[in-house]
């Protein structure tokens, strides 16, 4: 497969995971760790679905409930216990590194003999069109659902959640059972990307999901600098504004992979990547201000 082709594929099996991150991040305002365990949780439970006989989409779906739990967990340390949502999210991402580790049974699994969703869902003869077809046939449904999701009743009940909270909950919401609503969509989106990259690369390692919120953040930071540049207020554009920021953001690492950039330093230039992008809108902000 073509090296930029490849960073678009891989993008796009992101895409579940920052529009769950950007429902975490932007709209309930809630930093949720979960993620690096929830998408190592839908990898893994769809790596022994596959073993077990299940079909890949079926595989996807266990994967993604997997994720749901796992957001429920979250929401309740955090509302029940009135523990931050900082630390609930560490402590269950912790917990599920033992969790994956035990449903695994080992530390990696190959996929290679089991079926895949791309093979199934067979669009075109050839092999990578064909993975890049049904990859922007999920995003693509994925994003007409979730954008008419949020602008249900319901979605307007999740949003404001995360707006006012003490205004939602005088209307009569009850805002606990929003924000585990919230989480656990979130975190099913991120199991789910992880059950299509598991498929995708034909492997599972118990440490794929290490930083992978680090990479999700910068890819909705671009996101949301494309929505403000442009000034969105639709849910849907706001959406592919934020799956175009993901697909940039690959794109940039395999920039920097074809430029030279030693394959064992690509966490560091993830992190640096990140950096840059969250500073530059600052420092420019920083001069504006001193040449006043």
């Amino acid at each position: 497969m073509d090296f930029y082709l490849a960073a678009v594929v891989q993008a796009l099996c992101f895409g579940p995971l920052v529009i769950g991150l950007f429902l975490s991040m932007k709209i309930f305002n809630i930093p949720d760790i979960t993620t690096d365990g929830s998408y190592t949780l839908g990898a893994v439970l769809t790596a022994v679905a596959l073993s077990n006989g299940y079909s890949p989409l079926v595989a996807l779906l266990l994967g993604a409930t997997g994720g749901a739990l796992a957001g429920c967990c979250t929401a309740l340390v955090h509302t029940w216990l009135r523990i931050h949502a900082l630390l609930a999210g560490i402590l269950v991402m912790t917990a599920l590194y033992s969790v994956n580790l035990v449903l695994l049974g080992r530390s990696n699994m190959p996929l290679l003999n089991y079926p895949e969703v791309f093979s199934q869902l067979g669009i075109t003869d050839n092999t990578d069109n064909n993975t890049l077809s049904v990859l922007l046939l999920f995003v693509v449904a994925l994003l007409v659902g979730m954008s008419y999701l949020l602008r249900s009743d319901f979605g307007i009940a999740l949003r404001a959640t995360g707006d006012s909270e003490p205004m939602i909950r005088a209307q009569g919401v009850n805002t606990t059972r929003m924000k585990v609503y919230g989480l656990a969509l979130s975190n099913a989106l991120v199991a789910w990307s992880g059950g299509l990259m598991a498929q995708f690369q034909g492997f599972v390692d118990i440490n794929m999901g290490i930083g992978i919120v680090i990479s999700g953040l910068g890819a909705v930071i671009i996101g949301d600098t494309l929505i403000n540049f442009m000034k969105l207020r639709a849910m849907l554009p706001m959406l592919v504004c934020v799956v175009l920021g993901v697909v940039l953001f690959q794109l940039m690492l395999a920039l920097a992979l074809s430029a030279g950039v030693n394959p064992n330093l690509l966490k560091l230039t993830t992190a640096l990547l990140v950096l840059a992008i969250v500073a530059i809108p600052r420092v420019g902000s920083a001069l504006q201000l001193a040449k006043r």
